[in-house]
């Protein structure tokens, strides 16, 4: 038996994001997960909020440690995940709510404008977009440990790093997105919360 997928960051983050999540996803009934990971954190939001339908999504290579948590949880409210290259083409939806986790600062700028650009084509009016991770502000650093974290992202791949929020925020003002809420989270983080219309 393969060992599932364990992100120590999921399990860190999972709760005080949980707290944004009951709040504005409390009238949504279907949500899309863009960049699910492990699948940790829709196995434990799925669970908390049953009257969503959580679909998982994530590049193909992902998917089979999605399914173990999936299939291990047994919950009725998580359909078969599915594969999602933000840069390529996106399932048609419409959802009411689409969340994503510590995606942005991974894929690359271009990545990030077809991440707004996607959203733009499933999400329905009103529907809400929540976003969780770090941010720079007028491209600086908020804090010396995302100072560190982005030093090492660059490392690893230059393309990535943490995205200034003002630059994102153009971006989702572009695909008709209105912002309603910037939450600040544990370890320097923050839940940009999105509405549609």
């Amino acid at each position: 038996m393969t060992t599932k997928p364990f992100a120590p960051a999921c399990e860190r983050n999972r709760d005080p994001i949980l707290d944004v999540l009951r709040t504005r996803f409390l009238d949504r009934r279907s949500v899309l997960e863009v960049g699910s990971g492990t699948g940790q954190h829709a196995v434990h939001f799925a669970a908390a909020m049953p009257w969503l339908s959580w679909q998982c999504a994530d590049l193909p290579s992902q998917l089979p440690g999605i399914r173990q948590w999936l299939d291990e949880a047994k919950l009725s409210n998580t359909p078969t995940p599915i594969p999602l290259d933000v840069s390529g083409p996106w399932p048609t939806g419409p959802y009411d709510a689409v969340f994503s986790a510590n995606t942005l600062h991974i894929v690359d700028w271009p990545g990030v404008e077809k991440f707004f650009d996607g959203v733009e084509r499933v999400l329905d009016n009103g529907g809400v977009l929540v976003v969780y991770g770090p941010f720079n502000e007028d491209g600086i650093y908020t804090s010396p440990s995302n100072r560190d974290f982005d030093a090492w992202l660059k490392a690893r791949d230059p393309r990535s790093g943490i995205r200034d929020v003002e630059s994102v925020r153009i971006l989702a003002g572009n695909a008709g997105l209105r912002l309603v809420d910037d939450v600040a989270m544990p370890a320097n983080n923050r839940c940009l919360v999105w509405q549609r219309g």
